[in-house]
Parts: C-alpha cells; structure tokens; sequence
C-alpha cells in the first residue's frame, strides 16, 4: 500500500503526527495532549489564551478545531464527546502572517520532486484560495519549506504526493499539518504546472521518473466553488466560460451542500491579483453570491 501505514497513520492521527514531526526534528508549534479541563488550562498557563484545541482525528476543514478565548470556553469545548480512538490536542496559537502550502513528490526509489511553494487562504477552516508561487515569500525561506517538506517525505518514507502545511510567521516557519495525497492546495498544478500532482502521484507509486515540478506562467491561482444557492452548477457554465475564455473551471460532481467544495477555478498568467480577480468572480457566479 502506498503510502504505507506507517506514514499514513501521520495524516489520520494529529497527535502521532506532533510526535513524529518533533521526532525528525521538524518546526512545529507547542503541543500537548491533554485528557482534562483541568490538563488543558495548565497547557494555557504555559503558552496563554487563546490557544488551540484539536481532536486528534476525524477533523477536516475546520471541523474538529477550536481556537479557546477563555476558561469557560475550554469546558464547553471539552464536554462534547471525541471521535472513536481520538484523544484532545492542545497547540499554542501561532501569529502567522500566512499559510503555505509545501508540496513535494517522492518515489520508492527515493527521486523526489518540490513544487512552488504556495499561500493558501482559508474561510471559516476551509480553504477558499491558492496563489502559486506565494506572493512576497522570502526565496530563502521558500527553499526552507521545501527542504522541511523534503526531510518530512524521507523521514516518513512517504511514497507519493505530501502536502505539508505550514504557518508563516515572517520569521520562522512552523508545520501545521500533513496530507498524504493529491491535496487542494495543488490542484492549480493541472493546468499551472509542468506536470500535475495527479501525474506525479500515479508516477511515484509506479516508481516511473518523476515529471518537472516548475510552473508553466509567472503565476497560478485557484479559487474554490463553494455550494451555494445555485443548484445545477453546470448552468453556470454558459456565461462564466463567455465571460472569461481563459479560465478553466473544475465540477466535481458532488451534491452541492453549503459550505461544500464543489469544484475549483484556475487561472495562470503574470499578475497574481488580476488573475484572482477573475477566478473569483466565476467561483462566485457558479455559487450564487453574484449573478452578472
């Protein structure tokens, strides 16, 4: 199985992963599994309110994490029930000046392949944009996050595509979490890469050669169509593609559910802020909020 369980359970488990990460001596945030209100408030003695509480497993998008402002708070948090096999995690909350995204490939044979590092923005824990490469990043610190994401991959024996998320500070980088696969931070690689995360995943699992990572244009962006009023999403299709020949729009085929990832809009070219201007619009035309 690729990746194997013994890096998968780092994507499936916050916890083993903190454990982990702080084992190959990767940067990450201050972290303590807590199994009390009580274990949880001597954590924010150390490192002070608010900070954040995590299940250990079953979150996505959000779901599953909590930024605790006080006391009262934290009980109300802890009293509702974990998911089966998940224990709370509580991390200092890291003043980040953005979030990144490092993506990188890695074969059995150990041929590994770094893409652009990206800043990702996200809506109410879900990730609403993408801007490749990530606008202002420091180059230095951009190979840093390479390197981290390359050093994780090895240390993991990770076979495939790994995103690793980071928190930005402006002066450190920390990671924040891991995914073992094609992730949405990386979808605007279809049309902005060289070669898309999906083609190198299949790649590094076949343990074929690995294709270029390097970007098409100066600059990709990738909006997400999140589920709105609009029910049939393929209405939308006539006046967004009129409107804006050079975009192209992904439908993903799912029930549309608010707040749902749906689909995603890419647009390459030179001008990062131009380009999420236009992916915006459609995304926003395809979910209702807009209707011109």
């Amino acid at each position: 199985m690729r990746p194997g369980p013994r890096a998968l359970i780092n994507a499936q488990d916050k916890a083993i992963m903190r454990r982990t990460l702080e084992g190959v001596g990767a940067p990450v945030p201050a972290w303590r599994v807590v199994e009390s209100p009580a274990h949880a408030r001597d954590f924010a003695e150390t490192v002070g309110y608010p900070f954040i509480l995590k299940t250990s497993r079953g979150g996505y998008d959000g779901k599953g994490v909590w930024r605790v402002e006080s006391t009262s708070h934290l009980d109300a948090v802890m009293s509702q029930p974990l998911p089966p096999g998940a224990v709370w995690l509580a991390e200092a909350a890291v003043p980040f000046t953005q979030e990144l995204s490092a993506q990188v490939a890695r074969s059995p044979s150990g041929q590994t392949a770094a893409y652009p590092v990206v800043r990702t923005v996200q809506t109410e824990g879900i990730c609403s944009e993408v801007v490749a490469p990530a606008p202002g990043l420091d180059p230095d610190r951009a190979v840093e996050a390479q390197r981290i994401a390359l050093d994780i991959a090895g240390a993991l024996d990770v076979t495939g595509m790994l995103a690793v998320e980071m928190f930005d500070t402006g002066q450190e980088i920390f990671v924040n979490e891991l995914a073992m696969r094609p992730h949405n931070s990386g979808h605007w690689t279809i049309e902005g890469a060289i070669t898309s995360q999906f083609e190198n995943h299949l790649r590094a699992v076949l343990d074929l050669p690995l294709g270029s990572p390097n970007a098409r244009e100066p600059a990709a962006v990738m909006v997400n169509i999140l589920g709105g009023d609009v029910g049939d999403l393929y209405s939308a299709y006539r006046h967004v593609f009129a409107r804006d020949p050079g975009l192209k729009v992904h439908l993903y085929g799912k029930e549309v559910r608010p707040g749902r990832k749906v689909g995603h809009v890419t647009a390459v070219g030179s001008d990062p802020q131009s380009l999420l201007l236009r992916a915006r619009h459609a995304a926003d035309y395809f979910s209702g909020a807009i209707n011109e």
